[in-house]
């Protein structure tokens, strides 16, 4: 049974049982406050939401040590977390108990981020790695509610996507010299970075024209991190034929186990140098500055789809998550595609009515109201 009882003056104590049993118990300075807080944890207890309040005693940065451990499956995201935590989380929250965390004080927070100078980008991802923080505290049943859900966030106007023709490619494919075959392949098959520079000979069956994606490899803090794409789940990705020959010469007298690209050292690409060295002087020589590797990530589904792939294939090859998730980054894509669509069904239609001399009857108001 819950109870209050007053020890002294201007001291009252909640006691109650939680759904384990144990004894429990709270002081307050008046008994209003230890009746309210019995009336939450009666009712916490009824509806099987109860949180024992000890457990949110740990403060934010020891938890966020706990949230770190269970992140080994990321790679660089991992130290970018690290980065957030340190920069902009711990500054702020660090020493404060999990259960001390209210809404409205990260809605300020997040203010103050943006007012900071912050873009509106990077406050949306300061935000996000906070919550999933919190998200866990939820499930580890140390408070009962994540607090920096539903915070109002800044708008963040999306950058327009470049896509680039059959013919911009090729132009920046020959100005990047030696790793022009680098290069066709990044735009036609749809490769990550890293999944590009961990890229080797076994992985690709020339005759069936594919190529496995099962590594990749990133660079933290100076540091070559190998692990499976950003999926987790090896795919299998078309090669156009044209490609076929000029791999055939990328990999000849090479070992199956040998990357095929590599830098002019003989070392692992590593994308900064990349840029450097070769991309950003070639894509400024034709006419594409500021052009990253990653946008010829957006090329190849720009040339998939105008070539008649649909979602499914484009997220198969892209290794998309969902095929939802590949519309919502490439939504104008198939927008045009379904323009296509629907100048296909008109000609089918046209060539039906020619064959049968069967009219195309459109419905009047009153069949369509039938």
């Amino acid at each position: 049974m819950s109870s209050v009882e007053q020890l002294g003056t201007d001291r009252w104590r909640a006691r109650w049982r939680d759904p384990g049993g144990r004894q429990k118990a709270k002081t307050f300075t008046q008994k209003d406050f230890a009746d309210n807080y019995l009336r939450n944890i009666d009712a916490a207890i009824q509806t099987r939401t109860y949180v024992d309040p000890s457990l949110g005693y740990v403060k934010i940065k020891d938890f966020a040590a706990k949230w770190m451990t269970a992140q080994g499956h990321l790679k660089s995201t991992r130290a970018t977390y690290e980065s957030i935590l340190g920069k902009h989380v711990f500054p702020r929250w660090g020493s404060t108990p999990l259960s001390k965390v209210a809404h409205e004080d990260v809605a300020v927070w997040v203010s103050g981020l943006l007012e900071s100078g912050l873009s509106p980008a990077t406050v949306r991802y300061v935000h996000r790695v906070f919550s999933l923080l919190l998200d866990l505290a939820v499930r580890s049943s140390r408070i009962p509610r994540n607090p920096a859900a539903g915070v109002r966030l800044p708008r963040v106007q999306i950058a327009e996507k470049r896509f680039l023709s059959h013919q911009e490619v090729s132009a920046l494919a020959q100005a990047s010299g030696d790793y022009r075959v680098a290069v066709l392949l990044l735009s036609y098959c749809g490769l990550r970075w890293g999944e590009l520079a961990a890229l080797k000979v076994s992985r690709v069956d020339l005759p069936r024209h594919r190529l496995s994606v099962a590594e990749a490899v990133s660079e933290v803090r100076g540091k070559l991190i190998w692990g499976t794409p950003k999926s987790h789940q090896a795919r299998s990705v078309p090669i156009p034929g044209f490609l076929v020959d000029d791999l055939t010469v990328a990999m000849a007298g090479k070992a199956p186990d040998a990357l095929i690209f590599v830098s002019r050292r003989g070392a692992v690409l590593r994308n900064l140098n990349f840029r450097r060295d070769v991309f950003d002087p070639a894509a400024t020589a034709v006419g594409l500055d500021g052009l990253t590797p990653h946008e010829l990530r957006h090329t190849a589904a720009s040339l998939a789809v105008s070539a008649g792939a649909n979602v499914k294939a484009v997220q198969r090859m892209l290794g998309h998550a969902s095929a939802a998730m590949t519309l919502d980054v490439y939504s104008g894509l198939f927008e045009d595609d379904l323009d296509g669509v629907a100048e296909r069904l008109d000609a089918g239609a046209r060539v039906y009515s020619m064959c049968t001399d069967a009219p195309i009857v459109l419905p009047t108001a009153e069949s369509a109201g039938r």
